[in-house]
C-alpha cells in the first residue's frame, strides 16, 4: 500500500484553529467553562462562545450561541450560575459597552444583569453568590449611576474629536485611556441589578493599564476587598503600587502594604481570610527586579517576601490551595512556563503541571484544570486529579491538526556572550532531510525581557514558517526572562551589544551544521526583535544575512519618546536623551544608518502606541533614501500585533514573498520561479 503523504500547515488552516480561553471550575470540580474563539476568514472576524466541559469525561457542549464576544466566564460560588462579560443584543436592546450576564450551567438563555453605561471590564463573585464586584471606568467627580450614564451619553454624542489631557499616561498599547475617567470598583446585586461605586468620593482607583480581575480580591467573609493602588502622582506605567483594603460595612479604607521601594500587585486572600498573598517587586533596588511571592498577615500587619531564594518571576493570578498551606502560580523556567506550587512552610516550589507553556489554571474540590500549549500544538485543557492520569477534556483542534506534519522541535544550548550558555530552539521543516541544504530563519523575540520557547504562537507561528522549508531559530538571548535575574539584567544600559553577540554566535553554530545553507540565512523580528534586525543592519557585514524583516521595530530611541512607556527609557538605556544624547544614540539603530545595506521588509500598524508607526516609516524611508532594497507593509487598522484574519493572511503572504524574493533558490529571474509566497502557503 502506498504511503499517504501528510499535509503541511497553511495560513488558512492556522486561522481555522479554535483558541481557548482561561477555564473556571464548578465548585464540585466536575465541570469547567471556557471561552472558545473561532474566526471566519470570509467575514474577517472572530466569534467567542462559552463551552461547558466535563472533567470526568464526556463531550463538551456549547453554552452560549447568541453572542459574538462572550468572555471571562466564572462559576458562581454555589455553582448555580456562570457569569460572563459580553457585548450583545437582548430583547431589542444592543449593548453599547460590555455588560454582565449570567446563564445556568445546564443551559437556557443568558440574562443581562443590570445596566452599566460605562461598561464592565472584569468581575469577581462575592462568596455568597448574590453579588459581584466589577471594574468600570467612571468620571470620579460625578456621583451616582444616573450621572455617569448622562455623562457617557453626552460624551458619545459630542461632535468634537479632540483628546484633551494633562495626565502623564494617556494611552496604552493600542487605545487611549478613557478621557477624564478612571477605573473604580463597583458592586452589583444579582437580584435587582442595583450598582454602587465603592470608590465614589475617594481618591482611590485601580491601575489605569488594563486592570483585570487579578488587581483585586474579595475576602472569604465578603466584608473586605483588597486592591492594588498607585499612591503616586502623576499616574505612570512604572508605578509602585500599594495594597489597600476596604471595609465594606464601615466604608473605610486602610493601606495594608505600602513601601516606596516596592511595587505590589495581584493580591489574594487565604481561605481563612487571615493572610493575603501578593506579588512584590523591589523596584527601589532596580527596575528589572522580578515579582516575587509575598504574604501579609492581616492581624499583625507584617508582610514578607517568601520566595526570595528563587530567581524567577511569579506571574498573576495567584491561587491558594484549599488548606491554606501553599500558593499556586505560573512562572517561566528556561524557555518553558510551568504551574508551580509554593509551600509556605518550607518555602520550596515544585512543578505541579509542566509546560510547554501553562497560561491559565483553576482548582476546586481536589480537581485542577490547566490550559497549556507547546511548540507541537495550540492550547489544550487538561483535568488533573490526585492519583489519576491527566485527562484531556476537549478536542477542538484535533480534526484540523490530524492530517498535518508539523516537523520536530529541538532545544539546544551554545556558548554566547560573556562565555555563558544561551538557549536556542530549532523548529525543523516537516520534510527535513539532514543530507540536504536548508535555509535558516531567525525569528528574534521582542520584550526584550521575554523568553519564548516551548509554546504555540499564532502571530509568529514557527510551525507555519517551518512549513515553508526553513529551519526556524529562536534564540533566548541575554535579556530574556526565565533564566534568572542576572541574565535578564545583563543588557541594561547597553542594548544591542550582548543580544547581537548571542544571535551571531547562534548563526556561527548553525553554519557549522552540514544542512545549513550559508547563502540562505535570514533574520526577522518583532518589537524588540525588530529593533534587533535594524541594529544588525548597521552592525553586521552585508551578505551575512540575505534579508531582514522588521515588524513593529524600535528604530530611533529619541523619537521613541512618543511611545506609551517613555518613563521606562532612561532605566533601560541609562540616561534621558537630553542628558546624554551620545549614550542613547549609541544604542539606537538610526545612528548607524550609514552602514545599512541589507534588504529589509518593514511592517507596522498605525494603532501601535508601544512602538509608534513613525519608527517603521522612518526606518523604511531611510532605507529607500540610501538605495537599499526595501518594502513597506503598513496597516491603518492594526496595533502592535496584526489581529484581523485577512490582515494576518496578508502579513504572512508578504513575509514569505519577501524571503523568497531574496532567496537564491527563488530568484525572480529564474524561469518558472514564483516571487509571491501566498500561492504555496495557502495550499494543502
Amino acid at each position: 500500500m502506498a504511503k499517504t503523504s501528510r499535509k503541511h500547515l497553511t495560513i488558512d488552516t492556522l486561522w481555522q484553529l479554535a483558541r481557548l480561553g482561561a477555564p473556571s471550575l464548578s465548585p464540585d470540580g466536575a465541570q469547567a467553562v471556557a471561552s472558545v474563539t473561532t474566526h471566519d476568514m470570509a467575514e474577517n472576524k472572530g466569534r467567542s462562545q462559552l463551552w461547558l466541559l466535563s472533567t470526568l469525561g464526556g463531550q463538551p457542549r456549547t453554552l452560549t450561541q447568541c453572542g459574538e464576544k462572550d468572555g471571562q466566564p466564572r462559576f458562581s460560588p454555589d455553582g448555580q450560575w456562570i457569569g460572563f462579560v459580553a457585548q450583545r443584543e437582548q430583547q431589542g436592546q444592543k449593548d453599547a459597552t460590555p455588560q454582565f450576564y449570567v446563564i445556568p450551567p445546564d443551559g437556557g438563555e443568558a440574562r443581562r444583569v443590570g445596566e452599566v453605561a460605562t461598561g464592565i471590564e472584569a468581575f469577581r463573585w462575592f462568596p455568597d453568590g448574590k453579588r459581584i464586584a466589577f471594574i468600570s471606568w467612571v468620571w470620579p467627580e460625578l456621583k451616582g449611576s444616573k450621572a455617569q450614564a448622562k455623562a457617557f451619553k453626552a460624551f458619545k454624542e459630542r461632535k468634537e474629536s479632540g483628546y484633551v489631557t494633562s495626565e502623564m499616561a494617556y494611552r496604552f498599547w493600542d487605545h487611549h485611556l478613557p478621557q477624564g475617567r478612571v477605573p473604580h470598583l463597583h458592586v452589583m446585586d444579582l437580584a435587582s441589578g442595583k450598582v454602587s461605586d465603592l470608590f465614589e468620593g475617594s481618591d482611590y482607583e485601580l491601575s489605569r493599564f488594563e486592570p483585570d480581575a487579578s488587581t483585586f480580591d474579595i475576602a472569604p467573609d465578603g466584608r473586605h476587598i483588597v486592591f492594588a493602588f498607585d499612591p503616586g502622582q502623576p499616574k505612570s506605567i512604572d508605578a509602585r503600587n500599594a495594597l489597600v483594603e476596604l471595609d465594606l460595612r464601615k466604608s473605610k479604607f486602610r493601606e495594608c502594604v505600602r513601601d516606596g521601594g516596592w511595587d505590589c500587585s495581584a493580591p489574594r486572600y487565604s481561605p481563612d481570610g487571615q493572610r493575603i498573598a501578593f506579588r512584590a517587586s523591589h523596584q527601589g533596588l532596580k527596575h528589572t527586579m522580578p515579582c516575587q511571592l509575598a504574604v501579609l498577615d492581616r492581624r499583625s500587619a507584617d508582610w514578607q517576601v517568601v520566595s526570595a531564594e528563587g530567581d524567577h518571576e511569579v506571574h498573576a493570578p495567584l491561587q491558594w490551595t484549599p488548606d491554606g498551606q501553599a500558593v499556586l502560580f505560573t512562572a517561566e523556567q528556561k524557555g518553558r512556563s510551568h504551574l508551580w506550587r509554593f509551600d509556605l512552610a518550607d518555602r520550596q516550589a515544585e512543578v505541579v503541571v509542566a509546560g510547554g507553556t501553562v497560561s491559565a489554571f483553576d482548582q476546586a474540590a481536589g480537581t485542577l484544570v490547566s490550559l497549556c500549549d507547546t511548540a507541537e500544538h495550540p492550547a489544550r485543557l487538561h483535568a488533573h486529579r490526585p492519583g489519576e492520569a491527566d485527562r484531556r477534556i476537549e478536542s477542538f483542534n484535533d480534526v484540523q491538526l490530524a492530517p498535518l506534519e508539523l516537523g520536530r522541535t529541538e532545544e539546544v544550548w551554545f556558548t554566547g556572550a560573556l562565555g555563558e550558555p544561551v538557549q536556542m530552539w530549532l523548529h525543523f521543516p516537516p520534510d527535513f532531510d539532514p543530507k540536504k541544504k536548508h535555509p535558516v530563519l531567525h525569528t528574534i523575540h521582542g520584550g526584550p525581557h521575554t523568553g519564548p520557547g516551548d509554546g504555540w504562537h499564532y502571530r509568529w507561528c514557527w510551525k507555519l514558517f517551518a512549513a515553508q522549508g526553513y529551519v526556524v531559530v529562536n534564540v533566548n538571548y541575554h535579556g530574556s526572562s526565565g533564566f534568572g535575574h542576572a541574565f535578564l539584567d545583563a543588557i541594561t544600559h547597553r542594548w544591542g551589544e550582548l543580544e547581537l553577540q548571542d544571535v551571531e554566535a547562534a548563526t556561527d553554530w548553525l553554519l557549522k551544521k552540514p544542512w545549513a545553507d550559508k547563502k540562505r540565512v535570514f533574520a526577522t523580528g518583532g518589537s524588540y526583535g525588530g529593533y534587533m534586525v535594524a541594529w544588525m543592519n548597521g552592525h553586521v557585514a552585508p551578505g551575512r544575512y540575505a534579508a531582514y524583516i522588521c515588524h513593529a521595530g524600535c528604530y530611533d530611541w529619541t523619537a521613541m519618546f512618543a511611545d506609551d512607556a517613555f518613563s521606562w527609557h532612561a532605566k533601560e538605556l541609562g540616561a534621558w536623551y537630553w542628558e546624554d544624547p551620545a549614550k542613547v544614540a549609541s544604542q539606537s539603530p538610526h545612528a548607524f544608518a550609514g552602514a545599512f545595506a541589507t534588504p529589509t521588509l518593514v511592517i507596522h500598524g498605525a494603532l501601535d502606541y508601544r512602538v509608534p508607526d513613525q519608527q517603521g516609516l522612518a526606518y523604511y524611508n531611510t532605507l529607500k533614501q540610501r538605495g537599499v532594497d526595501a518594502r513597506l507593509l503598513w496597516f491603518p487598522d492594526e496595533n502592535h500585533w496584526v489581529l484581523k484574519p485577512r490582515n494576518s493572511r496578508l502579513w504572512y503572504e508578504e513575509f514569505f514573498a519577501w524571503l523568497q524574493r531574496h532567496d537564491p533558490a527563488h530568484r525572480a529571474d529564474k524561469p518558472g520561479k514564483k516571487t509571491r509566497g501566498h500561492n504555496a502557503s495557502r495550499g494543502g
